[in-house]
Order: structure tokens, then C-alpha cells, then sequence
């Protein structure tokens, strides 16, 4: 049989199809606590990538990373390679001359020796002093051939990356074609500016000399872009050194190849560069402090790649117009950073792409983003389940059953526990005998046997409907004493608490400012805190009123959430009476109101925010004179206030477990 071999590399066709999904539920946690604080959804959305989510890095600690790899370039390099490199050859062919003119005893040896001996002190004069000199040593005449052939290759790799490489030990022949290569590109590019230019003159040009250009352009737009992005970068190393290091390597570079010529024709293609390319980055500088000497070339690679961190810093950024996640430059990201921030902008990217294909969020008729019904419904969840742990840790709740016909199936199940006499679910009692007889290699030959531990009830629900009015004060003190946040989460638990588990009450949501409203689940979500004195109460009750009489059959209950007493009350003519402190006639609107709900039979709880005295003693009133109950929960525990409440006023007995069903497990409730 032939022999079959395997090669594995690294996947490069997209996302990695093994990576884990995107954790949605966490950034919408994080988004809808932003909405509910008050925040545009869009403002939200970009704060959460901003941020991060619990295992997620955000923008911002890409940004750090860039920044940090930008300050690691400028701390590490110098802008003084090549002149040191320079320097180093000059020494040593200096050095080795001085020993050839020592053995030497012929006059014109010590004239040679007076010439050495007087070198200017900087580099650039000693080159150009030693340009017309007679060397005796031939080693120290070969270090100076290598630092004229040195210039050359550094200022070709300036212009084009690699050729201080592909040049090195390059014969006559090589430098021609360099310098015809350069004669026939300068004519390209004057014949672009003037528009003159053709796609032939284009193809003859590359087939010439296409291989210096690895990245094999496709135009002479690509070709300009290529050129003028590097030549740009060599500019402003220049920009970036001392006064006398720039005045030492133009001095230098006339030497180049031994010859003005070259840089004559390197002078000619920045400035067709420049007038063709405007808009690069021609005038830019940066502050170098390291020790690590770069070379010209090296040098004008890092101010390139310091441009792409630039680049980067913007695009992670999303502070410009129009900023998207596509456009951060994933393969820069990977080159300079490292391929897990590469990971993590790619994660986030698809995060953002799920959050609005998934039906997350959407668009409103003017354009605005929203949470959309889906993502509310999430919120609620997540907000119920703490609500739920909170709930099941308390000491001292009713732990009655009910079964047959005083309740109906709720569609849940949990384990029998003593005194059950709900009637069993058979289907997940057999599944769990078989499933446990199989983990424990019981045998099965001759029969099922059933044991106590396999046994789960159907979980009941009471014949009983509630028409609950849940009161929330959107006074401005609410949001600015650092309520407004939990009022909103605990009205969205109980909305979705009703909504999925109780579907035959009936739910009213009524805010209280100056005055009040009516409010779907989305609209108090998105509901922003206003400057606007009054706590109307009174208007709060007159709507929980209407929607009391709208289901006379159900069980009223009226839940109020408030932090301060009563300040303004409507007037006959619909107007809103405002005063402070509270005027005597706003508190006898408010009492008649109250005395009205408790007429139709409501159970009535009252949940007071804060500690201020006056507050304390009119609720502890209010709630007597209605037979109701008073709570002052922290406001961490303000949800499982409202919701144990809720549940306790509806008289559907039972246990916490029982009325959320198997909420802390896989099945049942939280499956839905």
C-alpha cells in the first residue's frame, strides 16, 4: 500500500473555524448597563469595545499595546548606525595605513603620515579629505572602498528595502544597473506629473527592471505608492537627527559609490515623488533616546513601521468619522503587536458584526440604534437569574406545595423531595433511572429498577391572575444619588419574571417625575435622567387605578419604588402643582388616591431608597394606613425586594425554587 504523509501548517483561510463563539451575553450585560445608566445604545456598543468584556480585551488595551511597542522602538535606536559603521572602517583604515607608513622610510611616506595626522576631526571631512589619497596598504584601501560602497547601499536601501543586501559585494556591472534602473524611473514618474505617461510605458519599465521591485506593483499608481510611502519615511529620519549629524551625511553622501551621481539621481526621484505624493507624511520627526545604532535603511524601516503604529493607535482609536471595526489593519496589527492582539481586534470585530446580525440591536426610524425586544428579553433573563440566587439565599420563606386542582403544570420538573404530592413526570423519571443505571453498570437484563433519587414531580402553578403597578420615581435625584441603574434593572427582572413565567398577570410599568407615565419595558430602559423637580405620586396612582379597573377580576398589587416624599400633584385642569417641602394639599391629593387603591382591594408594598427621616416616617404612614408593608432594601438588593414581593402579593405560595422553576440548572425555565 502506497504511503500516505500529512503536512499541518497554520490556518490562513479567515477566522480560526475551531476558536469558542463570541461571548454576546457578556457584552450585552455590559452594553444594556450602560443604556440603562442613560447612554445612546451606540454609545454603549463602542464603550463596551472600548473597554472589553471579563476575558476580552478591549480597544483600549490594544492601544496601550501599540503605544508601548512604539515607545520600545524610539527608547531602544539611534539615528547614528551608518555613521558609526562609517566611522569604524575609517578608524580601521586609518589604523592599518599608519602601520604601512611606520615600515615605509621614504620622504613621501612621512609626507603621508603629516596628511593623516591632519584629518579633520569629524567623519564626513576625513572621507573627503582621503578621497585623492594614495593608500600604501591595500587593506586599508579596501575598508575605504567599503565605506563609499557602504553610502551607496545604505542610500539605495533608504529608496528601495533590501538593497543594501542585494548589493553587497556587487561588481560595476550591478551599480550600472542600479543607475539605469534609476534614469529610466525618474522618466516614468516626470512623465506621470506632466500626463503624458502610458500603461506601455508602464509594462516596458517593469519587464526591464522588475526585479527590484519584489512587491511586484501593478500600475504606476501602486508603483508611486510603494515608492512614496518609504521615501517619505527616509525624509523624515532625516528630519529627525541633530543639525550635525544632518550636516555629516550630506557630506557623506556625495561620496556614495564614489560618485554625486547616484545621489544626483536619488535627489531627483524624492522630489518627483514628492510633488506626485503630497499628502504623505514629508515634514514629520520623532524623538529617538536608545543606544542601538540604525542604518539608513534600518532606520527608514522603522519610521515605517512607526507610521503604521500611528495608523494603528487611529484606527483602534474609532474617534474619526465614520470609524468602523473593519478598518483596523488585522496583519499590521499581527506584525508589530503579536498575533494575539490581532485576536483579540478580530474577536471584537466579530462581536460588534453578531451583536447587530443576531437582531441584538437595530435601527429606529430616525437612524438611532436601539436594544432591540430579543436583547431585551436576554437582559432579563440574566437580571432575573440574580435575582433568583439572591432570592434562594434567604432564611424563613414559605415552602408550601400545591398539587391537583388547586394549580395547573407550570412545564418545569425538579428532584421529589419529602412531603411532594405533586404528581410525578415519568418520562424524566425513566430517563434518569436509565441514565443512572448505565453510569453505575447495574444490570438490566431482567427489568428497570426505579430508585428514589430518579423520581422528579411536575412543578405546579395557582389558578391566579395579579394586575400589578409597579411605581418607579424618575425624579433627577433618583439617577443622581446613583439609583437610577437599579430601579431599571429591577423593572426589567419583573418584567421578564411576568412576561415568562406568570403570562396571566398583567404588568403595568408607570414613572413618576414631575409627573406621570405610562411606560413600555424598552422606553423606561432607554429613559434618560431630566432636570425636573416634583415627585408626582399622585398621577402614579390615578394611572395604577385605570389599570386596576381595566382587570377587575385579577388580584390589584401595587408596588411602589420611591426616594422622596410626594412634591407635586395634578390640578383639576391637568396642570402639575410643584412645591418643596411638600405642600399639605399635593399630601391630601396623594392619601385620597391611596385610600382609593387600597379601596379596590390592592396589597400594597412601599420600597424606600435612602435614609432621610421625613421620607421614612410619611411611607411607614402611607403604608399603614392601606395595611401594607414597608422595605428598605440596599439598593443592590432592590430586585429581589420588588420580585420576592411580587410573588408573596400574588399568593401563589410555594418555594422560591418552585415559582422561578429549575432556574439554576439547564433545563426548564432558563431553557426557554
Amino acid at each position: 500500500m502506497a504511503e500516505h504523509r500529512s503536512r499541518y501548517a497554520r490556518y490562513t483561510g479567515g477566522p480560526d473555524p475551531l476558536a469558542p463563539p463570541v461571548d454576546l451575553a457578556d457584552a450585552l450585560d455590559a452594553i444594556g448597563e450602560d443604556v440603562m445608566a442613560g447612554y445612546s445604545a451606540e454609545h454603549a456598543l463602542r464603550e463596551y469595545l472600548r473597554r472589553g468584556g471579563r476575558d476580552q480585551r478591549g480597544l483600549d488595551d490594544l492601544a496601550a499595546r501599540v503605544a508601548q511597542r512604539k515607545q520600545e522602538l524610539l527608547q531602544r535606536h539611534s539615528l547614528d548606525g551608518t555613521m558609526r559603521e562609517v566611522r569604524e572602517l575609517l578608524d580601521r583604515a586609518v589604523l592599518e595605513e599608519r602601520k604601512q607608513l611606520a615600515r615605509d622610510l621614504d620622504d613621501e611616506a612621512r609626507f603621508a603620515e603629516m596628511q593623516i595626522e591632519n584629518l579633520p576631526p569629524s567623519t564626513a571631512g576625513a572621507v573627503s579629505e582621503l578621497s585623492g589619497y594614495q593608500w600604501r596598504s591595500s587593506s586599508a584601501r579596501a575598508d575605504y572602498e567599503r565605506i563609499k560602497d557602504l553610502l551607496g547601499r545604505e542610500a539605495l536601501d533608504q529608496r528601495f528595502a533590501g538593497m543594501k543586501q542585494a548589493l553587497e559585494n556587487a561588481s560595476d556591472e550591478d551599480r550600472a544597473a542600479v543607475q539605469q534602473m534609476l534614469a529610466d524611473l525618474n522618466d516614468l514618474l516626470a512623465a506621470h506629473r506632466r500626463g503624458d505617461d502610458t500603461a506601455e510605458q508602464f509594462r516596458e519599465f517593469m519587464d526591464k527592471h522588475g526585479d527590484f521591485f519584489p512587491e511586484n506593483p501593478q500600475d504606476v499608481d501602486e508603483l508611486i505608492d510603494s515608492l512614496a510611502a518609504r521615501s517619505a519615511a527616509a525624509q523624515r529620519m532625516l528630519n529627525s537627527m541633530t543639525p550635525e549629524q544632518r550636516e555629516e551625511l550630506m557630506s557623506l553622501s556625495a561620496q556614495a559609490f564614489g560618485s554625486p551621481a547616484l545621489m544626483e539621481a536619488l535627489s531627483e526621484l524624492d522630489s518627483n515623488l514628492q510633488a506626485l505624493r503630497p499628502g504623505e507624511d514629508w515634514g514629520g520627526s520623532e524623538q529617538f533616546g536608545g543606544s542601538e545604532g540604525l542604518g539608513l535603511g534600518d532606520g527608514t524601516g522603522a519610521f515605517q513601521e512607526l507610521a503604521s503604529l500611528d495608523q494603528l493607535s487611529e484606527q483602534l482609536s474609532q474617534a474619526y468619522p465614520g470609524a468602523r471595526m473593519d478598518d483596523i489593519d488585522l496583519d499590521a496589527l499581527a506584525r508589530l503587536v503579536g498575533e494575539d492582539a490581532a485576536v483579540d481586534a478580530r474577536t471584537l470585530n466579530e462581536l460588534e458584526r453578531a451583536l447587530r446580525d443576531s437582531g441584538h440591536l437595530g435601527r429606529t426610524s430616525d437612524g438611532q440604534l436601539r436594544l432591540s425586544p430579543k436583547a431585551m428579553r436576554q437582559l432579563g433573563r440574566a437580571l432575573l437569574r440574580d435575582v433568583a440566587e439572591r432570592l434562594s439565599g434567604r432564611q424563613g420563606q414559605r415552602d408550601t406545595r400545591q398539587a391537583g386542582a388547586a394549580a395547573e403544570p407550570s412545564g418545569a420538573t425538579r428532584e421529589w423531595q419529602f412531603g411532594d404530592t405533586q404528581p410525578w413526570d415519568v418520562t424524566r423519571t425513566v430517563t434518569n433511572a436509565v441514565l443512572r443505571s448505565a453510569s453505575e453498570g447495574a444490570d438490566t437484563r431482567h427489568g428497570l429498577r426505579l430508585d428514589i433519587r430518579d423520581v422528579e414531580v411536575q412543578e405546579t402553578e395557582a389558578r391566579f391572575q395579579a394586575a400589578v403597578a409597579l411605581l418607579v420615581d424618575t425624579s433627577f435625584s433618583m439617577a443622581m444619588d446613583g439609583r437610577w441603574v437599579p430601579m431599571k434593572r429591577t423593572s426589567l427582572a419583573l418584567h421578564h419574571l411576568v412576561q415568562t413565567r406568570f403570562r396571566g398577570d398583567h404588568l403595568q410599568l408607570i414613572g413618576f417625575g414631575r409627573h406621570a407615565e405610562v411606560m413600555e419595558i424598552e422606553q423606561l430602559t432607554a429613559l434618560e435622567a431630566e432636570w425636573a423637580k416634583g415627585t408626582n405620586l399622585h398621577h402614579a396612582l390615578l394611572l395604577a387605578q385605570r389599570h386596576f379597573r381595566k382587570h377587575p377580576t385579577a388580584q390589584p398589587v401595587l408596588l411602589v419604588v420611591t426616594d422622596g416624599e410626594p412634591t407635586a400633584h395634578l390640578e383639576p385642569d391637568g396642570d402639575v402643582y410643584f412645591d418643596y417641602p411638600p405642600h399639605p394639599l399635593t399630601i391630601a391629593y396623594t392619601v385620597r388616591e391611596l385610600d382609593a387603591v387600597a379601596r379596590m382591594g390592592a396589597q400594597a408594598t412601599f420600597f424606600r431608597l435612602g435614609e432621610d427621616p421625613g421620607l421614612a416616617r410619611f411611607i411607614e404612614s402611607m403604608a399603614r394606613r392601606v395595611q401594607g408593608r414597608v422595605v428598605a432594601p440596599e439598593l443592590d438588593d432592590l430586585g429581589a425586594a420588588v420580585v420576592g414581593s411580587y410573588l408573596g402579593s400574588r399568593g401563589a405560595g410555594g418555594s422560591y425554587r418552585e415559582h422561578f422553576g429549575d432556574l439554576f440548572g439547564t433545563r426548564g425555565f432558563w431553557a426557554g
